[in-house]
């Protein structure tokens, strides 16, 4: 087969596998860097290699392997080229004193402990033509690696980019990466020339070079900054004069004698950082990058890393001994220091297992050090498990030492103070309602209908419409800090508007938005539900892509999983709210439909509301729930004259309900079978009275007690029974 032709369906494979296992591990709440990663490796002599040798010799034979270094050669120099074009000085205008002492500590330790193992590895896994200087250096450099990268996605994932916490982690990781550059470079100057003294032409033009790019060359790229700025836009030319800059700087630190991936990642630090160059600059580049020639650089790797050859019991307690001493020097270096500055312990032990993140960065340290001869294969292997481990630990760490609730509790949200509210203080608990909000243009009746359920300015309520920035990829430019965060007043800054458009005016004080970046929004609602303790979560109505199901998709995961009661609310336009239809057959989803009703006819005085219940032939009419019928009797006059109650024997009951619907403005009805709504295998429901409905529809789960929704507006409305 022809090698073009065989190359080409390498990369075919790569792309597959690599996008396919990356999923899976987004779905096990893993970067999908780390998926890659793996798919990399699996394509290699430790899996395919073992399972099919033939048709891995087939598929992936030695000629072609130098046609996939030069493409990942390629990646590599425009994937340093984003790392430096999103290191924003931004990163480093906060707790900088503090970062410097955290990071270099971070890095000094793991540096001094690799240099230790070296002693123990360099005469057991390494030979004679590497010297040991530059055998130490690689290996503590790997050591004290963190990928700043990663380490940002898993912080914008976390909604952590707010937070003290957050905001040290990107400074001191922003530090880190440029301290272990410049060690790295130092290593790779000593390992071509077998001697520090002989590395140090090397290191003085190296640092001649980047006077020049950080004086000359930054002086001059403002002008690009300026013709953004005029322009608006980058056009072909300009992208291509930065593109052969980008190589040319790339050419200029490998002549020097360090590698390509410094003069890439040295003119991305240097750009502008206009937001709107480096957004639709990234954007551009990042695609091609990251779709398609990253992948095959972990492919790359994979064909090199050689799990099969740790074949012992003592190779793998050194692996284990390696594994221990890269979690160890990163952890206890970044404790201690963050300690000695003052940092708590929590957010301290979290610093530690963030700044232990290695990822894609640490692959490109260690494929460095294997082409120099530096490591052996065997080391290369047992520090890839290292990197993937390290890093596969960072997240569920992170949540174990510092989960979600400390997180809220961290983040500065425009939160109400849940006792005050208008016409006096009320003590108690302030009855909450949270709202998912897609589209904030299009949702302006989902948020009036959780301002009429909560607000009654009688007691303390909340509604938190909740607006999640949903990230498609794991470590492009739109998942970085900075970005996340213009993201996230964009959006903030369009609940406002929605906001200012609720009726009565009163009522828009009660309503605080939530804001925050997830990858998974069915997930993330659940859990802020959890958060927050809501008392009802209202769900707008979507049709899923791949169903007709109305009640499918993210809207049946959190209408099936939260532990809340929820509400599934279908628009049709009507704004008004002043004749509601409860169809009720006595099942605990419809006692909850019934009490939300409840509490509109006692939040709005001209509400009304006809409770329906059909009977078919020989069936006993449907009694109230006890605690129901208790609160029913509770109800002051003015609102119990606005309440009928009629019986009709039909058999079949969607149809009597479908056309009472026409006749009102809102029908509540429960994920009931009687309407056509229930919950069948895997969790989905039907969704029968969804289609037919005439009115606007509410569908009710119910998960907690219902009374929790009426008691404290009966105890403000209890005096005028007896009136």
């Amino acid at each position: 087969m022809h090698t073009v032709v065989l190359v080409l369906i390498e990369v075919l494979i790569v792309i597959g596998l690599s996008r396919l296992v990356g999923l899976a591990f987004r779905w096990i709440n893993q970067p999908l860097v780390i998926g890659e990663i793996v798919a990399g490796i699996m394509l290699g002599p430790s899996l395919f290699g073992l399972v099919a040798p033939g048709l891995s010799a087939t598929l992936f034979p030695p000629e072609t392997v130098p046609f996939l270094n030069v493409l990942s050669q390629v990646g590599l120099i425009f994937f340093m080229f984003l790392i430096g074009l999103e290191l924003n000085p931004k990163y480093l205008s906060g707790n900088l004193e503090i970062a410097v002492l955290t990071s270099h500590v971070s890095i000094l330790v793991p540096f001094s402990l690799g240099t230790l193992l070296a002693l123990l590895l360099y005469p057991l896994i390494s030979n004679a033509s590497v010297s040991f200087t530059a055998f130490a250096l690689f290996l503590g450099a790997a050591m004290s690696i963190t990928a700043f990268p990663v380490l940002a996605r898993i912080i914008t994932e976390n909604n952590l980019q707010g937070t003290r916490l957050g905001t040290l982690a990107l400074t001191c990781a922003a530090v880190d990466d440029v301290t272990a550059w410049c060690v790295l470079a130092v290593a790779i100057a000593v390992a071509r020339t077998g001697s520090i003294a002989g590395a140090f032409p090397t290191i003085v033009e190296s640092l001649i070079y980047i006077g020049i790019m950080v004086t000359l060359g930054r002086n001059f790229l403002s002008r690009l900054a300026t013709y953004y700025r005029r322009t608006g836009r980058l056009n072909q030319l300009v992208l291509a004069l930065i593109y052969a800059g980008v190589v040319a700087s790339a050419l200029i630190t490998e002549l020097i004698g360090i590698h390509l991936i410094f003069g890439a990642f040295l003119l991305g630090a240097i750009m502008p950082k206009n937001a709107g160059l480096v957004r639709e600059l990234a954007l551009k580049t990042e695609d091609f990058v990251l779709i398609f020639l990253l992948p095959v650089f972990f492919a790359y790797s994979g064909l090199r890393t050689q799990i099969g050859l740790l074949n012992s019991p003592e190779l793998w307690l050194l692996c284990g001994l390696v594994l221990i001493v890269a979690i160890a020097g990163k952890y206890v270096g970044t404790y201690v220091a963050a300690r000695v500055s003052s940092i708590n312990k929590r957010e301290a032990s979290a610093l530690g297992w963030l700044m232990n993140t290695r990822g894609l960065t640490e692959l490109i340290v260690l494929n460095i050090g294997l082409e120099l001869g530096v490591i052996s294969p065997l080391l290369f292997t047992m520090l890839v498990i290292m990197a993937l481990v390290t890093t596969f630990m960072t997240s569920p760490l992170l949540e174990w030492t510092y989960p979600k609730k400390l997180i809220k509790l961290n983040v500065v949200e425009s939160e109400p103070e849940s006792e005050t509210v208008i016409g006096g203080e009320i003590p108690g608990r302030p009855y909450r309602v949270l709202v998912p909000v897609a589209n904030p243009d299009s949702q302006k009746g989902l948020v009036q209908l959780a301002v009429a359920i909560a607000v009654n300015f009688q007691q303390p309520a909340i509604v938190n419409p909740l607006s999640l920035i949903e990230l498609q990829e794991d470590y492009a430019y739109e998942s970085t800090p900075v970005e996340a965060n213009r993201l996230i007043q964009e959006r903030r800054q369009l609940l406002d508007e929605l906001i200012q458009r609720l009726e009565p005016p009163a009522a828009r004080s009660y309503v605080h938005p939530i804001v925050r970046v997830s990858n998974n929004v069915a997930r993330e609602t659940i859990q802020i539900a959890a958060l927050e303790q809501a008392d009802l979560v209202i769900v707008g109505w979507h049709r899923p892509a791949f169903s007709n199901n109305r009640l499918g998709g993210r809207v049946g995961q959190i209408l099936t999983t939260a532990p809340v009661d929820v509400a599934v609310f279908i628009d049709r336009g009507e704004e008004r709210l002043e004749s509601l239809l409860v169809p009720y057959s006595g099942n605990i989803h419809d006692d909850l439909a019934l009490i939300l009703a409840l509490r509109l006819l006692v939040n709005r005085d001209t509400c009304h509301l006809q409770v329906l219940q059909v009977l078919s032939a020989h069936q006993v009419k449907d009694e109230l729930s006890y605690e129901l019928q208790t609160l029913m009797e509770q109800l002051p006059r003015s609102v119990s004259d606005r309440v009928t109650i009629n019986t009709i024997s039909a058999t079949e009951p969607i149809s009597v309900v479908v056309a009472a619907s026409q006749g009102v403005d809102l029908t509540i009805a429960g994920a009931s079978r009687t309407w056509g709504i229930e919950r069948q295998t895997l969790g989905r429901y039907t969704d029968e009275l969804a289609i037919e409905c005439r009115s606007s529809l509410l569908i009710t789960r119910r998960y907690s007690k219902v009374i929790s929704h009426l008691t404290s507006v009966l105890a403000e409305v209890k005096p005028e029974v007896t009136t």
